[in-house]
């Protein structure tokens, strides 16, 4: 599908209910101190034309949507140290107005530093990122509904492709300026992740930054103009 006049630089691409989709910038601005923060979200109907645009904060390297249309992001150190008040929380959710659906409100482990990648599973989201003073990569469950959070921590340091299916997990990490990356399989055991196995896997293009996107048990990993699926 062809899309026309696009004002921003998109940096995520994730898809909504009745065929939409959404752009993002994974980065935005105001030029007052207290003026409105420019839009980096775009939301398109199925022919490609806008719908809504509005700003889902600064500096985010991880960004999926879930099966109601809500938008999830995780922020990185930029934006978490920004001025930007929803990024400085780490994570948080969105819906397709621009209006914050959820927040961390103190549940998770430690503050994060960094978001890593994202995935969706049925009713489920899970944001993977990692933190400054515990040192460690986590793996967040939000059930958005309920609003029941569950962290894990990661069976491998920051990851940039993930992607879960029941107790099982693919995550990848790229091989930087390579056609490859490191392909781990992970179980979970109660409240642990364990590798299961891990293997090299060659890939048609080099895997760029913040290129992986889960959606209910595959991987999607862009790797140069190409869209490898990897199950879990």
């Amino acid at each position: 599908m062809p899309v026309k006049d696009i004002r921003i630089r998109p940096s995520h691409l994730a898809l909504l209910p009745g065929s939409r989709f959404l752009l993002v910038s994974g980065r935005t601005f105001r030029n007052e101190t207290e003026g409105p923060w420019a839009s980096n979200a775009v939301v398109f109907t199925s022919s490609g034309t806008p719908e809504a645009e509005f700003c889902v904060g600064d500096d985010i390297p991880a960004l999926v949507t879930d099966v109601h249309g809500g938008i999830w992001t995780a922020y990185g150190d930029e934006g978490i140290y920004g001025d930007h008040p929803e990024s400085g929380a780490g994570l948080a959710g969105w819906d397709t107005q621009g209006q914050t659906s959820w927040t961390p409100k103190g549940r998770l482990p430690d503050h994060p530093l960094e978001g890593c990648t994202a995935a969706t599973e049925n009713e489920q989201v899970w944001l993977v990122w990692y933190s400054a003073s515990r040192g460690g990569t986590f793996l967040t469950r939000i059930t958005p509904s309920t609003g029941d959070v569950a962290s894990f921590r990661s069976p491998i340091p920051a990851p940039d492709g993930f992607a879960v299916r029941g107790n099982r997990a693919v995550l990848t990490r790229r091989d930087h300026n390579k056609r490859s990356v490191e392909l781990i399989r992970a179980e979970l055991n109660g409240t642990t992740w364990a590798v299961t196995s891990r293997r090299r896997l060659r890939v048609p293009g080099r895997v760029v930054m913040h290129c992986g996107q889960g959606r209910d048990g595959s991987l999607w990993l862009r790797t140069g103009n190409t869209w490898v699926r990897i199950a879990a």
